[in-house]
This record gives C-alpha cells, structure tokens and sequence, in this order.
C-alpha cells in the first residue's frame, strides 16, 4: 500500500519529560551545565527523564476507525495531543494528512472567561473556518451543543456536561478529515451520547476515526484497527478481536494476583419446580441484593430529535406493568413488562407499521421489534384524525449498568419496502443503575445450576 493512502504514520515516536526533586535542580540545570561545557567538561544531569512514550510506530490509512486502549498512565492521552499538534515529539517522525478536529481533556481550547458564542468563534478560528462560514453555522452548533441560555455566558460557569456539548457541537461542524476524540463521551448524558454516536457513526462512512476508550466493547464494535500502549510501549497492535482478547486476558490475571475474591451471603438457591415460570433460581437471593438489575425510566421526550414523511406522529411511548397497565418509573431485569407505542394518522394510512428498537449507549440495537409480522396477512389501514397504538408484551432482559435508549417509528408497507413516517430517536431513556451481569450484552435467567465433584 503506498503512503498516500495513510493519513497518519508514526515513526520511532519518543516523548521524554524531565523530572525534578526540587526547584533547586532545574536552576543548576539551567546554569551550571552551559558553564560545564564552556569549561569543556561533560554536562551533568540534574533530573531523571521519564518516557511517556517510547519507540511508537503505526499507520492510520483514511476511512478507518483507530482505538487506542491502555490502562491509565499508559501514554494514550500524550499520543492523540502529539497527533493534534499540541504536544511536540522528543524523537522520531509523525505525518498527520488531512484536517484534523480533535476532542481532547475537558475545556482544551476554551477560554474560561469567554462566552460560548465567543469560544465557538474561536474554536472554529482555530479549526480554519472563517468568520462567514461560522456565522452561517452557528444556529447548527447551538442546536447540537443544547445548552440553552448558557451559550451567551462564560464557559467557566458551565459543568463538565455543557464543555463536552459545546466542544463536541464545535468539531461536529468544522469538516474534519480525521476526527480525535479522547474518552470525552463518557461525561455526557443519555441523550447526547446517543446524538453523539450517531454523529460518529455517520462520520465513520467517509472520515476517518482516532479515539481513546476503556470501553473494549467501544474498540471492538467501532474499531477496525486497535493500538494498546503499556507505559508508554506497544504491546500489541492489529485487528480488535483478538487484541482486546490479549488485553483482558492481563487485565484478568493482574486481578487474580492483587485481587480478593467477592463474599456472597451463602444464602441457599431457590428451588424451581419444572411447572413454574421460568425464572432465575437466585432471583430471591438477587432481590435482596445490591445486583438486582434495577433500571429508572425517563418519561417519553414529545421534542425528541426524528425524521419522516409526516403522514403519521408519533405521540406517546410508555413502558406499563403488564399485571397493572399502569406506567412504571422503573423497572427490573426480569420483569414482564408492556411497551405501548400511540402515533396519530395525519392521513389516511395503509399498512401501517410500529416498532421500536432498543439501543446501548454506543447506538448498537440490543433488541427490537415491529408490528409487521403480526398483521402481515391482514394490513392495517388507519383514517386520518384517527390514533393508532401498539402494545408490545416482553420480559425485559437483564442488562449490563448503563444508559440506554428507546427509539420508535412509525411507517407505512411492508418490512422490505416502507416509507417511514415518523422516526424518533431516544423517545425514552432507560438507566440501569445496577446489574448482576458479568459477561455480554444481555443476561439469561439461570433455571438450574449444579456442582458435582467426583
């Protein structure tokens, strides 16, 4: 593959630091060593160096998306601000071809006296855009950013959520080739991570993707090509499966040698006759457990963010108790519960669809479902004025800690052929507070299990 098909490549990448005992030190490095030389002795070091990075080398070829992954302190951060042009390399070679938009620590770029309109200004100076093309941006960038009112004062006075929607909004529109984004989403809410990811994943068709995570199931779903730094050194480098495996594979074993091992009550399983439900054989001792997976429920967002043809509306989306049909404020993993869609006919309707799905933090669809299947056979029409609703029955599975979203639609046709008529992203926030999950995306109930020793 020829070079111009890389837009970063890194070569022998050094970032030393010096580091003093005490002021003392860097003055008689600052001094005695200039007067050594004149006396033509060797200079004397008053500091020990300490390499953030040392001897890196790799290749980002355009479209891809990059991850870098590493426990703290392992030299992630110094990379992406070295790429961004923040920080200068003590030893070897970076070629960085393309605009470069970079989301880095919380307030880089801003100027905490200065307004949000202000520093949108002066970010977007410094990202090359002219004066002009941020005045015709502007409203765009206020609208993703969402901070209100605040806009117009100074970001000093902003939480660390409002930094991260202002700088992300800035960067959203400054048409960037290359994208760096350094573990800046894990700050944001439910509902600006899910615009985010959407943001992402569409610059993801044609931009290319740097970022820090670790989030492994980030790097793993998002990433063709991962890095994994180790005090500043390449441990490993390639395709994410496999790397990642490695990763938590050291990560496990480092755990097994310092950690201790959990205490459980010792409480008895619960014995389950083969005629009950289904259900977990701990669920008694779960409930009364801090790994119940309790789940708080937003109510529905009539603003929320969508698209469609506009012959229908949606107009409510409400989780209810399936033995009550009254509207819970939360919910746990394990519970059969009803999803109940309610759209308006603007018009008259033929084949009309619902259907949700439901989506992780990272915008990936954990489960969903429609109403197609059902009336497949026997199309429903609806006359305009007239309310259409659709009421999904399900448990609700047992999912890992986290925010996810519910997104709703309501179309017309079939499941190959449609047109959508209103699409809403995250009509409801779900935030599961605490889980009993180890491994996956979701967990299943464990009828029975059994330990024999011979």
């Amino acid at each position: 593959m020829s070079s111009e098909e890389f837009v970063v490549s890194v070569r022998g990448l050094r970032k030393d630091y010096e580091i003093y005992e005490n002021p003392r030190d860097r003055l008689k490095q600052m001094l005695f060593n200039p007067v050594r030389r004149v006396l033509g002795l060797e200079p004397r070091r008053y500091h020990k160096v300490f390499s953030a990075l040392d001897d890196i080398s790799f290749d980002v070829r355009k479209g891809e998306t990059f991850g870098v992954i590493g426990r703290n302190g392992s030299g992630k951060s110094t990379l992406l601000q070295i790429l961004c042009g923040t920080l200068s390399p003590s030893a070897g070679s970076v070629s960085v071809n393309g605009k470069v938009a970079a989301l880095l620590e919380l307030g880089a770029g801003f100027n905490p006296e200065f307004s949000g309109r202000e520093n949108v200004y002066l970010n977007g100076r410094l990202f090359g855009l002219s004066s002009r093309q941020i005045d015709e941006r502007f409203d765009k960038i206020a609208q993703f950013a969402d901070i209100g009112d605040f806009i117009e004062r100074p970001v000093k006075s902003y939480s660390s959520g409002m930094y991260v929607r202002l700088a992300f909004a800035v960067i959203a529109h400054v048409d960037a080739d290359i994208l760096i984004v350094d573990e800046a989403l894990s700050v944001g809410d439910a509902y600006f991570v899910q615009k985010c990811m959407r943001f992402l994943r569409e610059f993801m068709k044609n931009g290319t993707l740097l970022f820090v995570s670790h989030d492994t199931g980030a790097v793993l779903n998002l990433c063709s090509q991962a890095l994994w730094l180790h005090k500043g050194k390449v441990v490993d480098a390639g395709e994410p499966k496999s790397l990642i495996k490695h990763y938590l594979e050291e990560l496990v074993s480092e755990g097994q040698e310092t950690g201790k091992a959990r205490e459980f009550s010792g409480k008895k399983p619960v014995s389950v006759s083969k005629t009950d439900d289904y259900v977990d054989m701990r669920e008694k001792m779960l409930s009364g457990s801090a790994l119940r997976n309790d789940m708080k429920i937003f109510q529905f967002n009539p603003e929320a963010q969508g698209f469609g043809a506009g012959a229908a509306r949606i107009l409510d989306v409400v989780l209810l108790d399936a033995d009550t049909s009254q509207p819970l404020s939360f919910v746990v993993g394990g519970e059969d519960v009803i999803l109940q869609i309610s759209a308006r006919a603007n018009e008259d309707l033929e084949s009309v669809i619902l259907g949700f799905d439901l989506k992780d933090r990272l915008g990936q669809t954990v489960f969903g479902d429609n109403t197609y299947l059902t009336y497949v056979y026997e199309p429903q029409s609806v006359k305009a004025g007239q309310t259409v609703s659709a009421a999904f029955h399900f448990r609700m599975p047992v999912m890992p800690v986290g925010d996810y979203a519910v997104t709703v639609a309501v179309a017309t046709g079939s499941q190959d052929s449609h047109v959508q008529q209103h699409w809403m992203h995250d009509a409801l926030i779900l935030k599961c507070q605490a889980s009993r999950i180890c491994f996956g995306v979701v967990a299943i109930p464990m009828r029975e299990i059994e330990i024999s020793i011979s």
